[in-house]
């Protein structure tokens, strides 16, 4: 369907103009980001942050769907036994201490995120890419 394409080019063509603003402030240190940090520093940070928050979110789908699974098919490796073993323990509710815990470390990730990534230019310095001031408010 034309709608769903649509869609997926939309979402496609806002992530990496997202990306593109993220990586040229970062890179130009025009960030909030605490001084004396490298670029390339701020940038690594960036990236470690956001994939140990995608990792955090995918474990939070994978134990919700664990639930589902009967103990004995999660005895197929040895990982998955381990950690279901520490999540359904008999009479101890060790789910959902993790999901709270999971929600805590994904906020104060966001917020360093937010912090290391949000857009600060000097006075009178020139908008990124050139753009409208309308647009850069937007950044």
């Amino acid at each position: 369907s034309i709608f769903f394409w649509f869609r997926c080019f939309m979402s496609l063509a806002m992530l990496c103009g997202c990306f593109a603003v993220t990586v040229v402030t970062l890179l130009n240190q025009q960030t909030t980001l605490w001084e004396g940090i490298p670029p390339i520093a701020a940038l690594i940070t960036f990236f470690v942050l956001i994939c140990i928050v995608g990792m955090l979110e995918g474990m939070q789908v994978a134990f919700c769907a664990a639930i589902k699974i009967q103990a004995s098919d999660r005895e197929n490796s040895y990982f998955a036994k381990k950690t279901c073993d520490l999540l359904f323990k008999e009479g101890e509710n060790n789910l959902s201490g993790f999901m709270v815990g999971r929600q805590f470390f994904v906020v104060a990730s966001m917020l360093c995120v937010a912090h290391a990534t949000s857009v600060s230019l000097e006075e009178g310095e020139d908008n990124l890419f050139g753009v409208p001031d309308g647009l850069q408010a937007v950044f």
